[in-house]
């Protein structure tokens, strides 16, 4: 069977950015709890904050590091795989994608250094202030990527020349509606990924505690906190670093599973608006309807609608969600599909830049199964996340958590739970754009034209056989940094306070076996 480049350079595409999407949200949103963390220390004085300040912070650097790693990567695809893309896209990239490198990252890489290096060195004011820039420059950064994506999923401020589009309003660019929701729609994400953390890793420290025999509870079942003089760390302050750290995060799940959901229903009244067809695929709605499906079962894999039957539906929620009321009609894949073919053609265009792909009929139908399959675990880990987050502060309110190792293990369990939620939305709005890289804009005003299909965006001159290639060592590469960013987190998250504090321990040179289980130099001694 001959390799299809197109289906190879989206697999490769699709591999490694959502591998370095898992680091950008904790990353943008551990940042901030860490600001605020320090910030407390700042106001206070009180060093259970700065315990937990150089805890947290040192995942927060493990995980940033990571992360530009991984995305250095991506913008080589562009060149390497891309080059029709780059080529089509590349007035209007330009911009966003230089305001990114030029005033975001290289803000938040030059803060992030001063932070690192700055502990004891500049006044606490300064030190906390280049903290806060570094992650507002982490978000910014977010917010010109996205302005960027917004564009290919929306495309508006061009015009078309000689085929290309050329930005004619930079202003239209970052303000499109499309980026604007999509930012908060994912900086919200990002915050309950960061408290998920929080919320996983303390409550297995009160866990371990509480097993150790250091907390107890008297006969209200109220926490009685103790210490262990014998282990380094382990002391009133060390369960007041998690005690707090666990009602911070589980306050910020719940509140950022609300940003989320409010972000997101305008994210889908947009999607009706602009592309329809993913709305409809979303919902596996072959036909017009109102109605929200909660499950369809049949042969979603196979786009058809023959064998594709709804079983649990709540009327009117499908037209909440695309205009806002309970009774509209939102157009199913049966009546959009000859508007699309009206509209953009029923075959690709000839020429050498489709390759094999040249006269190929166009289905307009993304895959119903991952776009369907795709929203409802967004929804579905976004809930379960937020529903933990309650539950935990529930169940902790008296000063301690239970002594389940059950529900320990659940605890950590969870923390994957915000992650896979935002990497199975990102995977839903990228391929339920499909068969487009850049889509149209269907309002009146848009400009005709501005769409690319993705048979036309890869590069000519790579091969099925290169592209393949590079799918297998960069997979075999991120694998590697998969296992060693694992690896490092787990090991400082298991040591505790101490293991971002060697100071606490006997021998301030090396952490102890209560820090890092082993007698490994610390190798992130420098950051503090």
């Amino acid at each position: 069977m001959e390799l299809d480049p197109v289906l190879i350079a989206r697999w490769q595409f699709g591999i490694t950015t959502v591998y370095h999407f898992w680091m950008v949200p904790l990353t943008l949103g551990l940042g901030v709890l860490v600001a605020v963390l320090q910030t407390m220390w700042h106001r206070t004085g009180n060093d259970v904050w700065l315990r937990a300040t150089k805890f947290w912070g040192k995942l927060y650097l493990i995980n940033f590091i990571m992360g530009v790693a991984t995305g250095l990567v991506q913008e080589f695809q562009f060149g390497m795989a891309w080059s029709e893309y780059s080529r089509f896209v590349g007035d209007v990239f330009g911009a966003p994608l230089a305001m990114e490198a030029l005033l975001a990252f290289f803000l938040e890489s030059i803060f992030i250094g001063v932070w690192i290096f700055g502990w004891g060195r500049i006044s606490r004011r300064a030190h906390l202030t280049v903290l806060w820039c570094a992650v507002i420059g982490s978000w910014l950064s977010a917010y010109f990527i996205i302005v960027a994506n917004s564009w290919m999923q929306h495309p508006v401020g061009v015009e078309l020349i000689d085929g290309r589009p050329v930005m004619t309003d930079v202003v239209a660019v970052l303000t499109n509606n499309t980026a604007l929701a999509a930012t908060s729609h994912a900086l919200a994400g990002a915050l309950s990924v960061g408290a998920a953390l929080l919320l996983g890793i303390s409550w297995h420290h009160l866990w371990r505690r509480r097993v150790d025999g250091i907390d107890t509870v008297d006969e209200s079942g109220r926490v009685v906190v103790g210490s262990a003089p014998d282990v380094p760390g382990r002391d009133e302050k060390d369960y007041a670093v998690w005690w707090r750290s666990l009602r911070i995060g589980g306050w910020v799940a719940v509140f950022s599973f609300a940003a989320v959901a409010l972000t997101g229903d305008i994210q889908a009244k947009l999607m009706y608006e602009q592309q329809p067809m993913k709305m409809a695929s979303a919902e596996a709605a072959c036909h017009d309807g109102t109605a929200f499906s909660v499950l369809t079962i049949g042969d979603l894999e196979s786009n058809s609608c023959e064998d594709v039957t709804p079983i649990i539906e709540i009327p009117g929620v499908l037209s909440f969600l695309a205009k806002g009321d309970f009774d509209t009609d939102v157009p199913g894949v049966k009546t959009l599909i000859p508007e699309y073919e009206e509209a953009y053609g029923t075959h690709m265009p000839e020429g050498e830049m489709y390759g094999e792909h040249s006269g190929e009929e166009i289905d307009y139908q993304p895959s119903m199964f991952i776009t369907y399959w795709g929203f409802r675990l967004m929804i579905g880990f976004g809930a379960l996340a937020a529903a933990a987050a309650a539950f935990a502060l529930l169940v902790t309110r008296k000063g301690t958590v239970p002594r389940s190792k059950f529900l320990s293990r659940l605890a950590l369990w969870g923390i994957a739970a915000p992650f896979i939620a935002n990497s199975a939305g990102w995977i839903f709005t990228e391929m339920g754009r499909q068969p487009f890289v850049v889509a149209p804009n269907p309002d009146p005003s848009g400009i005709d034209g501005v769409f690319l299909y993705t048979a036309a965006a890869v590069s000519p001159s790579v091969s099925a056989a290169e592209l393949l290639t590079s799918v297998i060592l960069l997979t075999l590469v991120y694998g590697v940094l998969m296992v060693v960013e694992l690896k490092l987190i787990m090991q400082y998250a298991r040591g505790g306070v101490v293991s971002a504090m060697p100071e606490l321990a006997d021998d301030p040179a090396k952490p102890t076996r209560a820090s890092v289980d082993g007698d490994e130099d610390d190798v992130l001694s420098f950051a503090y």
